[in-house]
């Protein structure tokens, strides 16, 4: 897929504060010809995020927190496919939203694709950033989402398109090409001001700078959520409706994770 230059083989000379840390280049097929992520050595602490993001701006490179100790180990033994990828700006985020209702979501709803929801209608301006930040400060502080998670650095043009980069395939029992969903996490950038603040081996969290504030737009939103991750509603026990209402509704950030 295309991305930027690839800053990470000279990170030593941008001068970033970073801790300790080291290049991941580990993929299903063996060493990729490229770094893929850094990644630091120990657990991230509050405020980790914050420090980096002035920085980070000039550089080309984008923040992600990574699971690094979990029940399928860290990114090392996670099977990345970066070869495997599309491009994200290849496909149509309506498109594949309908693609993925019609082939997941209908039958279990017994409704119409319904179109996607409302983008926001305020300008957010920085907000997108400051409330990446504050979520990850949330994750760390908490420290029940994540197990050992720490502070990974990927050059990548958008946050949206993180996950692709890397070549992680967390939905791949969904969907086979994490680019198609990358292309919805670019849309929910534009409407939504989304980041993607978190990945493990097969769930990821985003930030929302602007979170759904009526019922009616949350159940919109719910409905994007049961196309780009139908495990979300399915093991929930919830119908869109409920999840709207319980985990959408004001809130800052969304959880998915893939069965």
């Amino acid at each position: 897929m295309a991305t930027l230059p690839n800053a990470l083989p000279r990170l030593a000379a941008l001068g970033l504060p970073l801790p300790p840390g080291r290049l991941v280049d580990a993929t299903a097929d063996g060493p990729w010809h490229e770094p893929l992520l850094w990644l630091a050595d120990e657990p991230a602490k509050p405020g980790a995020w914050s420090a980096l993001a002035p920085a980070l701006r000039t550089a080309g490179l984008l923040p992600v927190l990574i699971e690094a100790d979990g029940p399928h180990g860290g990114p090392d033994t996670w099977d990345l496919m970066p070869g495997a990828m599309s491009y994200p700006g290849d496909h149509d985020p309506d498109e594949v939203l309908a693609e993925l209702w019609e082939e997941y979501a209908a039958g279990e709803s017994g409704e119409d694709w319904p179109g996607r929801a409302e983008s926001a209608p305020e300008d957010l301006a920085g907000l997108p950033d400051t409330t990446a930040a504050d979520i990850a400060d949330s994750l760390l502080a908490a420290g029940s989402l994540l197990r050992e998670p720490r502070l990974a650095l990927v050059p990548a043009r958008r946050s949206a398109d993180v996950p692709a980069v890397i070549g992680w395939g967390g939905p791949a029992n969904h969907e086979g090409d994490t680019a198609r969903l990358c292309a919805v996490l670019r849309s929910w950038e534009d409407r939504f001001g989304i980041r993607v603040v978190a990945l493990g081996f097969d769930h990821l969290l985003v930030s929302v700078a602007s979170p759904s504030a009526t019922p009616a737009q949350a159940e919109a939103i719910a409905a994007e959520h049961f196309a780009f991750c139908p495990d979300n509603i399915l093991q929930s026990g919830d119908d869109v409706r409920a999840y709207a209402e319980t985990r959408l509704l004001g809130q800052p950030a969304w959880h998915f994770w893939w069965d």
